[in-house]
């Protein structure tokens, strides 16, 4: 008799549940009610603080739970320190920290991480995915909205395809115009990432239901680092 000995993929089910409870359709989080009630956040965190990508993972495997990992930890992060304005508001309060995403407060496996090591030193380093931009939330109201499910392996590609068409259909973050549109400032920002995968005006034109003009002239949205939270 053979045995299947590969390892099951690490579930996100727990985080899904939190999200379809706690995530409207625009993105907004009701971070009261998960202030009442962190048990179920706090079980997911443990799953994924004593069960860190192995070199048996798939790409989108490893891919899912850093993006998963991020968003979740953010929400803790907001969770340890409301009621607040904007997440920006928290680095401020701790000496000797730059920002918010420098807090080392993240335990994966025997190593403390912060946002900031999650999203340079993992997900942009390794994976070189110009998507993640969509995905990763901030827990600001100019960010991408938060998705109301977890990344899954299995779901992964369309689920970051599906968050860059609702990212840059949404007027509140890009105002899509084909010769000079108003963009969010996550494309100046991470211009590199882009320039690597064909450029801004490429990235945009393969998800936006408006195309630009190859010579289109970039202009940049205020960001609003106000809390994304359910009114």
């Amino acid at each position: 008799m053979f045995f299947d000995c590969k390892p099951q993929p690490l579930s996100h089910q727990l985080w899904s549940q939190l999200l379809k409870s706690n995530v409207d359709a625009i993105g907004q989080v009701d971070y009261k009610n998960l202030l009442k009630d962190s048990t179920q956040l706090n079980e997911y965190l443990k799953i994924l603080s004593a069960n860190p990508p192995t070199k048996s993972w798939t790409i989108n495997e490893t891919k899912a739970y850093w993006i998963n990992a991020y968003n979740a930890f953010t929400v803790q992060l907001i969770l340890r320190n409301y009621p607040l304005h904007s997440i920006k508001d928290i680095g401020s309060r701790i000496p000797f920290i730059n920002s918010s995403w420098d807090i080392p407060f993240i335990s994966i496996g025997t190593e403390r991480l912060s946002l900031n090591t999650i999203e340079h030193l993992i997900l942009r380093k390794k994976y070189k995915d110009p998507r993640i931009h969509m995905a990763l939330v901030c827990a600001s109201r100019s960010c991408p909205v938060l998705k109301n499910e977890a990344y899954t392996a299995g779901s992964l590609d369309v689920q970051l395809d599906e968050q860059c068409y609702k990212f840059l259909t949404d007027p509140a973050r890009n105002k899509i115009d084909a010769s000079t549109p108003k963009i969010s400032q996550l494309f100046k920002w991470y211009a590199t990432d882009f320039k690597k995968s064909g450029g801004i005006i490429h990235f945009i034109n393969k998800y936006s239901t408006v195309k630009l003009h190859k010579h289109a002239q970039l202009d940049y949205l205020d960001y609003d680092w106000s809390l994304n939270e359910k009114q």
